[in-house]
């Protein structure tokens, strides 16, 4: 029957689908509820324009085909059409003063790529990166890829205690927790160097000048380099239906417009959720893919006063923009290897990221965001008709609340709230902003579509603000304190109730299209 299951999922996201995929495919029965109209959370494309294909949300995949539930789930998503396509190139740089960089898709060509523009600054990329995915691979990716309670992490950490001793573990925890600013001034030479490296730091919500900004920029940038920047064939979408597919195929059920209003609890274990006023019954857990602030105040509210005071108090950061264009032409850069580049970077400089940053978190919007330009030509070509392009803007330094205009051009409302002369009136700063670097591109816009960060929200609830990343990645709220420390039995993906479990990218090892709590609390429930 469609109404009951061993394991019902709540949210249909990216660890959500891993999550019930992976279970369906070790044999459990999975139902998974989805209360919006379509499933995949964060991952939506849609034709905003006549033969243009776009990714409303999110667009890249490199955590995700680098992560374990890809690598147990690759051939089942091969057999149902799902095929990942990217290029090789990476990512890169460009300037308003007319420099720029492209990196493809090997370390050792973007070590000579630049150090040519960058005398020395090639050799600590280098050395950054052989230091992540040589001597720390074993402790970072083990740290990031297990629950941080489990008895893997615990004897890892005994494991490199032995191989460090206890001053190389320190060594580590120093390094993980640096700001990225004092690691780009004592290792970099070149301004342009630490302007492309700083924006991957935006990425999980921190900032240059924040804790643990360094480990997660130098971490980010490599790994992109790395591995790649791929993209579904397709859209997004596909990966969606693939997913779906499987877990049906599979005896799963993956229903939508249905909106959980609770958990059923009897005792301290879970029996089912109630929705639409419906009751769907769960025979071994319940897995739930939202926000701490959601989980303890709406689907368990009868949680212990100290777990749900700690969810009240859970922070998000940041919100983030995004601005679609479909143009009539290829993108006019004035460097055309750029056209290659899947996700180019446009900013002044490290400092002009930090100040943006700090406008936004003091509600002001940014005089010069942080462009994060993305091409899924480039890689998919198929996206737009032929000699067509498209443009997939990000800002992530916007406020999720307004409080004023850094430039003291946009007038905002005094309630505070995103509305759409705010939204189009910042677009229009961003165009001109890029038109800097892509000139002559207003003549080429067939279609132009922004969405601010309250029409983020509104598409997905677990985006509160804006926040792309579900809660701010400080190191108050990320390994073992994500989505906060320990209490009355909530710690990473556990609950003060035997089997509801909480997934998604306000827990371990947070936001990222990569499924990796999807995988952990599958295999929680597999062992």
């Amino acid at each position: 029957m469609s109404n009951q299951a061993q394991v019902i999922v709540i949210g249909s996201g990216m660890n959500s689908l891993a999550c019930a995929a992976l279970l369906a495919k070790r044999g459990k029965s999975v139902l998974v509820l989805e209360r919006n109209d379509r499933a995949g959370g964060c991952i939506r494309t849609e034709t905003l324009f006549p033969g243009f294909t776009h990714e409303v949300l999110s667009s890249w995949y490199p955590l995700f085909t680098g992560g374990g539930a890809y690598a147990e789930l690759k051939d089942d998503l091969a057999s149902v059409g799902v095929e990942f396509v990217q290029n090789e190139y990476t990512t890169g740089i460009v300037m308003p003063d007319g420099r720029s960089l492209a990196l493809k898709q090997d370390i050792a060509d973007s070590v000579q790529r630049i150090n040519a523009v960058a005398p020395g600054d090639g050799d600590a990329f280098g050395a950054m990166a052989n230091q992540l995915f040589g001597q720390d691979a074993a402790l970072t990716f083990g740290l990031l890829g297990n629950s941080p309670y489990s008895v893997k992490v615990m004897r890892l950490l005994f494991s490199e205690w032995r191989k460090r001793g206890l001053d190389g573990l320190l060594q580590f925890a120093s390094e993980s927790i640096e700001s990225f600013r004092r690691w780009a001034d004592r290792e970099l030479k070149s301004d342009l160097t630490s302007a492309m490296i700083s924006p991957w730091v935006l990425h999980t919500g921190l900032g240059p000048d924040e804790a643990s900004s360094a480990l997660i920029g130098k971490l980010t940038f490599a790994a992109v380099v790395a591995g790649g920047m791929p993209v579904v064939k397709g859209g997004g979408q596909r990966l969606v239906e693939g997913l779906q597919t499987f877990i049906e195929q599979r005896g799963g059920k993956v229903l939508t417009g249905v909106d959980v209003e609770s958990v059923i609890i009897n005792g301290s274990r879970a029996t089912g959720v109630v929705a639409n006023g419906q009751t769907y019954h769960a025979s071994q857990a319940v897995v739930c893919n939202v926000t701490p602030p959601q989980l303890y105040g709406r689907l368990l509210p009868k949680a212990s006063e100290p777990v749900r005071k700690q969810a009240q108090g859970y922070r998000f950061g940041r919100g983030c923009m995004q601005i679609h264009f479909a143009l009539d032409g290829l993108a006019p850069w004035r460097d055309p290897e750029l056209l290659k580049v899947p996700l180019v970077h446009l900013t002044e400089s490290m400092e002009n990221v930090a100040l943006s940053v700090v406008e936004a978190n003091n509600g002001l919007l940014p005089r010069f965001p942080t462009v994060a330009i993305g091409q899924p030509v480039a890689v998919d070509p198929g996206r737009a008709p032929e000699g067509k392009w498209i443009l997939w803007l990000q800002m992530q330094e916007m406020p999720s609340r307004l409080k004023g205009d850094a430039a003291g051009e946009i007038e905002v409302p005094a309630d505070g709230r995103w509305n759409e002369a705010v939204r189009e009136a910042l677009a229009d700063r961003v165009q001109k902003r890029i038109e800097t670097v892509l000139p002559g591109l207003s003549d080429m816009i067939i279609g132009r579509k922004a969405f601010s960060p309250g029409d983020l929200e509104a598409m997905n609830c677990n985006l509160v603000g804006g926040d792309p990343y579900s809660g701010v990645c400080s190191p108050d709220q990320f390994f073992w304190f994500r989505p906060f420390a320990s209490t009355s039995g909530a710690r990473a993906h556990r609950t003060p109730y035997k089997n509801v479990y909480h997934i998604g990218a306000s827990t371990h090892p947070g936001p990222g299209l990569g499924g990796g709590s999807g995988q952990i609390v599958a295999d929680m429930l597999t062992k």
